[in-house]
């Protein structure tokens, strides 16, 4: 489910931000003379911003396209429970804005959790461990099984939160049970022993919804059987997470720290998982309705946005996008060979 970018030279975008201005004039009068076309209607031209010029930059807005710093924005979910920031992953930018957010948010109410994707349930006692010292990061990167990029893109955000004294909470389900779930279907939670169950959300929808539709529409190869296994996995990591947030709230709201105000979770996430209020965001309301859950949302600073998108309650963040993957469609299909060969020796319980 999850797909790992690997950046390369942003020369080319860096050039087309730095005519930004020269091709949006030109853009605007083109459009000028076709205010009845569907181009004209399907997009908002005074989303692109200025201040986006690498990898490692990123501007944040409004959902309704206005720029805000994260001063202004912290002041804005003064009264979020929840916090989610959608990623692709690797992106230097976006990683640099979640540590940047974490610090902002600890520094204007010190009763703040961070949540993690990045940390699956059976994991929750090594990362408490390394958060109160007890082991070192060697221990922690090989016991928790952290994603391979876990110190360029994770280390910043998980120091942080152990300098400051933070709850880091192992939100995710096991990768091993999740492609089980993919290659057998949802019946299969019914067979894990009863300590691994908790591992998973009590409660696990698999019933048409539109975060249902949005991952069948995204899917583009495997017949309906198949992405329908995968969509169980998929929901199970939302359901999941949700349920963990969900808890790990319950459980502390009446723990208020001295002078603070109420507890907030930042939750960090691939963009897929969070955007639009589908997913782990969803997931969190039909647990408990009555919490404010705030959404941000990586987009492409080089592309207008259509009329849906900014429709859209998340905030965006502006960031230049991970280069395309693949030119040839033989290359793509080669790498997802390689991709289906990773359960080759995946055991699954019969």
């Amino acid at each position: 489910m999850f797909t790992f970018y690997q950046l390369s030279s942003p020369s080319v975008p860096v050039f087309k931000n730095y005519k930004r201005s020269c091709i949006c004039v030109v853009l605007v009068s083109i459009l000028a003379g076709c205010t009845s076309s569907s181009l004209f209607s399907a997009v908002d031209k005074t989303i692109i911003s200025s201040e986006v010029i690498t990898y490692y930059d990123y501007n944040l807005q409004s959902p309704s396209g206005q720029d805000i710093n994260l001063k202004d924005f912290i002041a804005d979910i003064h009264d979020a429970d929840v916090v989610l920031v959608g990623e692709w992953h690797t992106h230097a930018g976006i990683h640099r804005f979640q540590t940047e957010l974490l610090q902002a948010m600890i520094a204007a109410n010190g009763n703040v959790t961070l949540s993690m994707e990045q940390f699956t349930r059976d994991k929750q006692a090594i990362v408490n461990a390394y958060l109160a010292g007890e082991i070192g990061e060697g221990t922690l990167i090989k016991q928790a099984n952290t994603w391979p990029n876990y110190t360029s893109d994770y280390r910043p955000l998980v120091e942080l939160a152990k300098r400051n004294n933070i709850d880091i909470i192992a939100a995710n389900a096991p990768k091993n049970i999740i492609r089980c779930i993919g290659t057998k279907g949802i019946s299969y939670v019914e067979k894990l022993p009863a300590d691994e169950r908790t591992w998973l959300a009590a409660n696990i929808n698999t019933q048409d919804s539109p975060y249902k539709t949005h991952f069948m529409a995204s899917m583009h190869h495997g017949d309906e059987s198949q992405n329908e296994y995968k969509f169980a996995s998929q929901v199970t990591w939302d359901e999941t997470m949700a349920e963990s947030i969900v808890n790990y709230l319950a459980d502390n709201a009446n723990k208020p720290l001295l002078g603070s105000k109420n507890k907030q979770v930042l939750h960090i996430a691939g963009k897929f998982h969070t955007e639009n209020g589908l997913g782990t965001a969803a997931s969190i309301l039909a647990r408990a309705p009555e919490l404010n859950v705030v959404i941000i949302t990586p987009v492409d600073v080089n592309r207008l946005m259509t009329t849906t998108e900014t429709s859209s309650s998340d905030y965006r963040l502006q960031v230049i996008t991970p280069p395309k993957q693949f030119v040839k469609e033989a290359n793509m299909m080669a790498s997802f060979k390689g991709l289906s060969k990773r359960n080759d020796k995946l055991t699954c319980i019969e």
